[in-house]
């Protein structure tokens, strides 16, 4: 009785992990997948500037920015991009970042891929609110497992890969720190996983409880 209890609560873990991640930047400013960061100072007019732009799932916001010129500082207010995939990155994040190729930095092209974080959010709903076969609930577990470890793959992948261009094309005045979406994803993998275990025990169970009736 125990089992189908645990193995409900891990996936409902998983769906509310993954569905947060969904949620990220700019829609929960909390939660997003990576943040860059700019601390960079000059002596020509005694110059500098810091902020960060975190990004997520469906776009980025810019922090505020603090710019000091002849020991006058300058705030600028917090903004954020729309929401939508992949990043279109505008001027206004270069300016932050002082990087006039960022745009190259990330790819819309590969942060289009993160459209399957709505999709596993789906497959893994179905899987909590499955009331249906253990057979049935044991497919759609499987693909819920397979796609949330692919999409928290594609997470760091992606994270990753920014973080060496980054590397290579500054000279440390612009940094990259993981953010907390890649753990969501990593955690709501793991439960899944742990929640497939479980299904495949209670099947197990049902068989092993079938052929004692038949004997």
């Amino acid at each position: 009785m125990m089992l189908p209890i645990f193995t409900s609560v891990l996936v409902f873990v998983a769906f509310l992990l993954l569905l947060l991640v969904t949620l990220s930047v700019p829609i929960i400013k909390t939660i997003y997948l990576f943040t860059l960061s700019v601390s960079a100072s000059s002596s020509l007019l005694d110059s500098g500037a810091s902020g960060s732009v975190n990004f997520g799932v469906w776009g980025y916001c810019i922090s505020a920015v603090q710019v000091s010129v002849i020991g006058f500082d300058h705030d600028t207010d917090a903004r954020c991009s729309s929401r939508h995939l992949g990043y279109t990155i505008d001027s206004r994040v270069a300016e932050t970042l002082h990087v006039d190729d960022i745009t190259d930095l990330i790819s819309r092209t590969t942060t289009a891929a993160l459209v399957l974080h709505p999709i596993v959010s789906v497959f893994t709903f179905r899987q909590a609110s499955s009331r249906r076969a253990w057979l049935f609930t044991l497919g759609i577990g499987i693909l819920a497992a397979l796609f949330t470890t692919i999409v928290f793959l594609i997470d760091v992948i992606l994270v990753a890969v920014v973080r060496n261009h980054v590397n290579d094309r500054t000279d440390g005045d612009l940094t990259l720190d993981w953010g907390n979406a890649v753990w969501m994803s990593l955690g709501a993998t793991i439960a899944l996983w742990l929640g497939l275990t479980g299904t495949c025990a209670g099947i197990c169970g049902w068989g092993r409880r079938n052929r004692k009736d038949t004997y």
